[in-house]
C-alpha cells in the first residue's frame, strides 16, 4: 500500500498490533537468552514494557501522532523491565521528542524519528554493547533515513528497514562470540524485528484481525478529574453516588437514537458519556439509582460489563490515605535503602541489615522503572539508595532515579552479595555521599557464587552442560557442573576460595532440603575447617545456593 502520510490512529494500530504479535513470540525471544540458567526473561520484558505503553495509547482517539507517541513513551518508561524493556522504551522515548510537535509524520519524518530513537538509547546505555538491540535498531535506521530519499512512501521504508533490521540480526552472533558459540542471534534484537514485522504488516493491510479496535475507556476519560477533586469536597456534597458504567449489546429490532437516550439519561445524573456504533452502546454516569438507569437501558437491548462503584465510599477510603500521606511526610527519615530480592527468608535478611523497603523480584522477575517508583514513594525517606542486586535491573533503577523528585543513588549492586556487603558498610551517622562511596567501595571487597541449574544442553566457555544439570557459577563464568546441587557448591567453593578468604556466607534456597544443609554443613566444616561460615535459609528461588566469600 502506498501511504505517504501517518497518522496517530495508523500508528496506534501498529502499535497494538506489534503488542500482539510481541506477545504471540515471546517465548521464543526467551529461548535466545545465551545463558542457559531458568532467566529466559528477555522476551518476558519487551512484551510487558511494550504492553505497557500500549495500554497507555489503545484509548487515544487524537489522530496527532505527536499525543500518541507522548503517551506511548510514557507507558513505556513507567513499566519498563530489564535492560531490553529499558533500552526498547529509550528508542521510543526519542522518537517521541522527535515526533511530539506533529500531527502526520511522512517518509522522511518517519525515518528521522527511527534515527533519533537510536541516539536517544544509545545515550542512556553506559557501556553499549554491539551485537545486540541497539545495534540491530542503529542499522535498521540507517537505512530508513536512506530509502526516505528516494521514496514518499512510508510501506516501502519499513519495509526496507525491517529487511535491514533481519539482516542485523543475522550478524549479531559476529559481532558477539557469545552468540556465535551458543548458536544464537541476539535476543533483544529479536524482539524488535517482530515489533517491526507487525508495523509493516498494519502497513500492508495485512493481520488485521489480531489487532484490537478499542473504544475509550470510561473509566480512563474521567479518572483524573475524579480523582483530582475527592480530597477537596464532602461527602455530602456529592449529589449523585454510584459511579456506572455497562455496554448495551444492541437489539437490531429495536430503534436507538444516541441524542435522544443520552438527553434521556441526563435526566438521571451527571458526568454522562454514551459512545455507540452499530452493535454496542458503552455508557457512564453517575447516578444515585443505577437500577432505574439500566431499566430503561435494557429496552434497548442486553447489558454486559456491568460495574457499579459507591463514590462516597471511594471518597472517605482517599481522604483517609491522603491523611496517612501527611502523617507520612511528617515522619519522612534522613535516609532510606531500597534493595530487589525473592525468597521469604533472603528479604527478612536484607530487611535485618537495614534495608526500607525490598521489592519482590530478581532474575526471572525484573522490577520495572514503576517499581522503583512506587518503592521510592513507600521508603519515605529525604535521601535514598538503590541496590538492584543484578545487572539487568540497574538500568531501570537508574532511570527510576531520574524520574523522582528525591535524591536518590544508584549502589550498582548485581549481586545479593554485593548488595549485603554495601548494606554492612552503611551508616546513619554518616552524611549521604560518604554511604554512597563506601557502600559502592565495598562491591569490590566481596566474592560472589551461585548454584542453579541448566534449562537446555549447550557448551558454554569449553563446559559441557547437559539440562537438569547443577551450574557452579563464579561471578559471570560457570566454572563447573554436577548433577548433584552440593557437589556443584563444592566446585564453586574449590573456585571462590583463595588464601585471603576469611568468611563463607551460604544463603540456601527454596530446593534445598534439611538433607541437604546437613551436608553443606559437614562440608564446610571437613574441606574448609580454617574459614568462618554462616548458612542462612533464604527461600529463593532459582538459586539452590549464593554465595558470598570475603
Amino acid at each position: 500500500m502506498n501511504i505517504e502520510i501517518l497518522d496517530g490512529q495508523l500508528f496506534k494500530q501498529m502499535i497494538l498490533q506489534a503488542m500482539h504479535h510481541l506477545t504471540k513470540h515471546k517465548e521464543n525471544i526467551n529461548a535466545l537468552n545465551v545463558f542457559p540458567v531458568p532467566d529466559g526473561d528477555t522476551g518476558t520484558n519487551m512484551q510487558l514494557t511494550f504492553s505497557s505503553g500500549a495500554n497507555e495509547v489503545k484509548n487515544i482517539d487524537s489522530k496527532k501522532i505527536g499525543e500518541i507517541t507522548k503517551r506511548l513513551a510514557k507507558g513505556l518508561l513507567m513499566g519498563a523491565r530489564g535492560n531490553s524493556g529499558v533500552i526498547l522504551s529509550q528508542l521510543f522515548r526519542g522518537f517521541a521528542k522527535d515526533t511530539e510537535m506533529k500531527d502526520q509524520l511522512n517518509a522522511t519524518d518517519f525515518s528521522s524519528a527511527l534515527k533519533k530513537g537510536v541516539e536517544t538509547a544509545y545515550q542512556a546505555v553506559m557501556k553499549p554493547v554491539e551485537g545486540t538491540i541497539l545495534t540491530v535498531a542503529k542499522d535498521a535506521a540507517e537505512k530508513a533515513v536512506n530509502v526516505a530519499k528516494e521514496t514518499n512512501n512510508i510501506t516501502d521504508v519499513m519495509k526496507e528497514t525491517l529487511e535491514a533490521a533481519k539482516a542485523s540480526l543475522n550478524r549479531t552472533p559476529d559481532l558477539l562470540p557469545v552468540l556465535k558459540e551458543v548458536g544464537v542471534v541476539d535476543s533483544g534484537g529479536q524482539g524488535l524485528v517482530y515489533i517491526y514485522e507487525a508495523f509493516l504488516a498494519v502497513l500492508e493491510g495485512k493481520a488485521m484481525e489480531d489487532v484490537e479496535h478499542l473504544e475509550p475507556s470510561m473509566e480512563d476519560l474521567v479518572s483524573d478529574h475524579h480523582q483530582n477533586v475527592q480530597s477537596q469536597i464532602s461527602a455530602d456534597e456529592i449529589t449523585y453516588g454510584y459511579c456506572t458504567e455497562f455496554m448495551i449489546k444492541r437489539n437490531e429490532s429495536v430503534e436507538f437514537d444516541e441524542q435522544n437516550y443520552r438527553a434521556k439519561l441526563s435526566e438521571h445524573g451527571d458526568s454522562l458519556l454514551v459512545i455507540s456504533d452499530e452493535q454496542l452502546v458503552k455508557v457512564h454516569i453517575h447516578t444515585e439509582y443505577p437500577g432505574e438507569v439500566m431499566t430503561y437501558s435494557q429496552t434497548f437491548g442486553e447489558l454486559i460489563n456491568i460495574k457499579i462503584e459507591n463514590m462516597r465510599e471511594q471518597h472517605a477510603q482517599i481522604v483517609q490515605q491522603e491523611k496517612s500521606e501527611e502523617n507520612k511526610d511528617k515522619e519522612r527519615k534522613r535516609f532510606g535503602i531500597i534493595t530487589v530480592a525473592a525468597g521469604e527468608g533472603l528479604i527478612q535478611l536484607l530487611k535485618s541489615l537495614g534495608a526500607t523497603y525490598v521489592i519482590h523480584g530478581g532474575q526471572t522477575m525484573n522490577p520495572s522503572t514503576e517499581d522503583f517508583l512506587k518503592a521510592i514513594q513507600e521508603a519515605n525517606a529525604e535521601k535514598i539508595f538503590i541496590l538492584p542486586n543484578n545487572s539487568n535491573i540497574i538500568m531501570a533503577a537508574r532511570q527510576a532515579a531520574e524520574v523522582a523528585k528525591e535524591h536518590v543513588a544508584i549502589i550498582p549492586t548485581k549481586t545479593i552479595p554485593q548488595g549485603i556487603a554495601s548494606l554492612f558498610v552503611f551508616n546513619e551517622d554518616n552524611d549521604f555521599e560518604t554511604n554512597e562511596r563506601d557502600m559502592t567501595d565495598a562491591i569490590k571487597r566481596i566474592k560472589s557464587g551461585q548454584v542453579t541449574y541448566a534449562v537446555r544442553d549447550t557448551v558454554v566457555n569449553d563446559v559441557m552442560i547437559k539440562k537438569g544439570d547443577y551450574l557452579s557459577i563464579f561471578e559471570k563464568e560457570i566454572v563447573a557442573t554436577s548433577s548433584d546441587r552440593v557437589q556443584a557448591l563444592k566446585k564453586l567453593l574449590q573456585q571462590m576460595i583463595d588464601d585471603e578468604s576469611e568468611l563463607v556466607t551460604i544463603i540456601y534456597g527454596e530446593d534445598v532440603n534439611a538433607a541437604d544443609v546437613e551436608a553443606v554443613e559437614g562440608l564446610l566444616e571437613n574441606e574448609f575447617s580454617d574459614l568462618e561460615f554462616e548458612i542462612h535459609e533464604g527461600n529463593q528461588p532459582v538459586y539452590s545456593f549464593i554465595v558470598a566469600i570475603e
